[in-house]
């Protein structure tokens, strides 16, 4: 067992499994790449800007990375498409991509606003999953999805 971020880690070996991470190129992104990459995985990280996806692939040593739009169906389809003809596979689907919108009371949240937050945190894992799984059912996988506690409780003065 190895110690990663304060927490116990049981070593597993992913020698050569492909594994792709959404929202991989910063904060549990980033950590989570690191992990699998130390772990032997063929990791592809995707984000919407390029300049960091570039600086984190070579920070954590990424085999591959694509810049796409969450909110974009067809650069998803893109996604999978480009690591489907380079890999051959995909064994593991790292749902990660999500934003945290500025905190602020209901009543003051715009439809837009909302919309983004939907279009990224839900449909965006919905859209990767829908473009994968055809992949995945011919030859398994795992797919993992991230998300807030934010949806499970209440935080007090949350918005202030």
């Amino acid at each position: 067992m190895e110690k990663y971020f304060g927490f116990t880690w049981i070593k597993m070996k992913l020698d050569d499994k492909v594994v792709l991470i959404t929202g991989g190129s910063r904060g549990i992104g980033k950590a989570i790449s690191e992990l699998f990459v130390a772990e032997g995985a063929q990791v592809i990280i995707t984000s919407k800007n390029l300049k960091k996806l570039e600086q984190t692939a070579k920070e954590v040593g990424c085999s591959f990375f694509v810049q796409a739009d969450i909110k974009k169906e067809k650069e998803v389809k893109k996604v999978i498409s480009q690591i489907i003809r380079k890999f051959g596979r995909i064994d593991i689907l790292v749902n990660n991509a999500g934003i945290l919108p500025k905190m602020k009371q209901l009543h003051k949240i715009n439809e837009k606003e909302w919309n983004e937050i939907i279009d990224v945190n839900l449909t965006g894992q919905f859209r990767f999953t829908k473009a994968v799984i055809t992949y995945m059912k011919k030859t398994g996988g795992s797919i993992i999805n991230i998300s807030s506690d934010a949806g499970l409780k209440a935080f007090e003065n949350f918005y202030a």
